[in-house]
């Protein structure tokens, strides 16, 4: 267990990361749904009610609720604004961000900590220190030319702990080696340079 305590540490760190970059997402997506549907009515999309009731009766209670519902979820979703595409690619970025960090997580928790208290393999811990902070700093940004850079600079990141992992396993010739380093360049292959 003493042996695995570097990985634990990234590992940790990269976990922080991770719930702070989905925490970014999710907001976006929130800001998102206002942008794509500013007139968007809860009744266009509710399904029929079934009360057993009839005619003109039905109609009006009907309409009353779709009511009541569409201004609920106006509230909700707030005013809109519209969306550039250098948000939208911010935002296409973002998710691949998170996505790309979500796999390399479920790699190291599932192949490469069995392999790393095998045969102790180097674990860059300060990379995934920066990784941590970087996303921290950008969930103060929210947006803006200082998200971006924060934006790139964790995608950087990212890619740099891929590869130092991927070069830390080519020294081991077992399969088992070579498989984590094919889901760590599957990974690497889905986050593209920007």
């Amino acid at each position: 267990m003493a042996r695995s305590v570097p990985l634990f540490v990234s590992l940790n760190h990269q976990l922080v990361a991770l719930q702070t970059l989905q925490l970014l997402h999710h907001q976006q997506q929130g800001e998102d749904a206002r942008a794509c549907h500013p007139h968007y009515k809860l009744d266009q999309a509710s399904p029929p009610l079934s009360t057993g009731m009839y005619g003109p009766a039905l109609h009006d209670m009907g309409q009353g609720l779709d009511t009541a519902r569409s201004s609920q979820a106006q509230e909700q979703l707030g005013p809109a604004r519209p969306r550039t595409l250098a948000q939208i690619a911010v935002h296409s970025m973002l998710s691949r961000i998170v996505d790309s960090t979500s796999q390399l997580v479920s790699v190291e928790q599932t192949l490469l900590l069995p392999l790393f208290q095998e045969h102790p393999f180097p674990i860059h811990l300060k990379d995934s220190i920066q990784f941590r902070n970087i996303c921290s700093h950008m969930a103060l940004q929210l947006e803006g030319q200082r998200f971006d850079r924060d934006l790139h600079a964790a995608h950087q990141c990212l890619r740099t702990i891929i590869e130092k992992l991927i070069h830390s396993l080519a020294v081991f010739p077992s399969d088992l080696y070579a498989i984590a380093q094919a889901s760590l360049r599957q990974i690497l292959q889905n986050l593209p340079e920007m």
